[in-house]
């Protein structure tokens, strides 16, 4: 259990694999006004002049996000702060396959909001938002210092911190699984991809879908490719490095088509079922506490999403294993995630580090932590895990060996996240194969690449 307990070291040293290459609802009826008394007790007592209280601002900061990036209990946090500062929150959340696309418009035209989300990575800050000239330097903020080193590096670009991370570094893309379906079946956990497919065919065959997929959302079957670099990495050892300096392309990548062909498969085969286009990634918890679906790809926080979104259901129904294609058994991370931007053309900088600073504060972090279902761990180490005995078994069996996505891992990958998807939706549909997806993936990072005048694709 020592590794389970030790998540985040094991998150910190995850990305030396590949470093060398360059690398809900929550329903807790705890209040957030409760948790930041601490930070209020220096304040003015009850019976203090009017004129000694703090004084609030009448301000709105603006903050543009994409679809599920912002958790109900950041929102909790927000109207706490607002009634402790009076600077108002205004989120303006964007569907996933739109935002990228509405966050760069409103950046060009000089229509930026006061905070916005992005996702972090090291390669992508600059190529992506352009970090230089449209963020805020957060380099010196007090909780720069508090936050795992891994996640400060994943959002920083030539030497200077932009953005805040609050998000669970156990946060890894998995098979989760119902455990009474597979019991019912006579079926253990596979081990390689040819017991993935047995099991799928086994579950097909009576009734069930095997895997819940939901296409739709334009990103989320994406993740069964790149999400699988410490498998790449173990096929063809410094695959990554090779890629990062172009000594190599996507396309004369052997392990890279093999897993594109074998989630095409999986898909002819039906055991997406005939509802993956149209599947919606909002509607997971429900169609997995139907019994209609076996298996769906997410994390170790979806167990008790279900139990709290779907009632008589329970968490202990389910367990975990890697996504088993290429036959990988091991455990991916990813230190980069979505993270929280300043507007370098704000009018209101201080009030938004203000909202930084609040929502790094310990008592509301733990908070965050306490009524986010989907998360077991903050990226913050002084708030510990909660991880139960499920999830524990999970990392000290496929915890031996981790390694970083490619998404994060390789430059010029994850801006492209959404083009990817609509190729490997081509793939599905028969119109190109998996060498064709790799080729235009190889002509993005092509073009990405002569933007930034990167000398390795002189």
């Amino acid at each position: 259990m020592k590794k389970a307990a030790s998540l985040l070291l094991t998150v910190g040293l995850a990305g030396s694999l590949l470093s060398g290459c360059g690398n809900s609802n929550g329903n807790n009826e705890a209040s957030p006004q409760n948790t930041s008394k601490a930070s209020e007790s220096n304040g003015p007592s009850a019976s203090a002049s009017e004129s000694s209280a703090p004084q609030k601002k009448n301000v709105t900061l603006s903050y543009l996000a994409s679809q599920d990036w912002i958790k109900d209990p950041e929102m909790k946090l927000a109207e706490q702060f607002e009634e402790k500062t009076g600077i108002h929150i205004d989120y303006q959340i964007v569907p996933s396959d739109q935002y990228l696309n509405v966050l760069k418009a409103k950046l060009a035209a000089g229509e930026a909001p006061d905070i916005f989300g992005g996702q972090s990575g090291k390669f992508d800050l600059g190529p992506l938002y352009d970090v230089e000239n449209n963020a805020v330097d957060l380099s010196n903020e007090e909780w720069v210092k508090r936050e795992d080193p891994l996640f400060v590096e994943q959002a920083t670009w030539k030497s200077k911190v932009y953005a805040l991370t609050i998000w669970d570094p156990s946060y890894s893309w998995i098979v989760v699984y119902n455990k009474k379906i597979f019991q019912n079946l006579g079926l253990s956990v596979p081990k390689s991809y040819d017991e993935f497919l047995k099991a799928c065919e086994a579950i097909k065959g009576s009734g069930v879908t095997p895997i819940y997929e939901p296409i739709s959302d334009g990103w989320h079957h994406v993740l069964w490719f790149p999400e699988l670099g410490v498998r790449y990495e173990e096929q063809d050892p410094g695959l990554a490095d090779k890629l990062i300096n172009n000594k190599q392309s996507f396309a004369d990548s052997a392990v890279l088509e093999q897993s594109l062909n074998q989630f095409n498969e999986l898909v002819q085969k039906g055991y997406f079922g005939s509802n993956a286009l149209s599947n919606t990634y909002a509607d997971t918890e429900k169609n997995m506490a139907s019994g209609k679906y076996a298996m769906t790809v997410y994390n170790i926080g979806l167990p008790s999403q279900i139990e709290k979104a779907v009632s008589g259901s329970s968490a202990a129904d389910y367990g975990f294993f890697p996504i088993p294609l290429n036959d990988n058994q091991d455990l991916n991370v990813n230190p980069a995630a979505p993270s929280k931007f300043i507007s370098s053309t704000s009018k209101h900088i201080e009030e938004a580090k203000q909202y930084f600073e609040f929502l790094t504060e310990k008592n509301n972090l733990q908070f965050f932590l306490d009524n986010e279902p989907k998360f077991t761990a903050l990226n913050f180490g002084e708030i510990p895990g909660k991880y139960n005995d499920e999830q524990k078994a999970f990392f000290d069996t496929y915890g031996k060996k981790t390694g970083t996505v490619y998404q994060t891992a390789i430059n010029y990958v994850n801006p492209q996240w959404m083009d990817i998807g609509k190729d490997m939706v081509a793939m599905i549909s028969k119109q190109i194969t998996a060498k064709d997806v790799l080729k235009n993936i190889d002509k993005r990072r092509a073009q990405q690449a002569k933007t930034a005048e990167d000398p390795n694709w002189k």
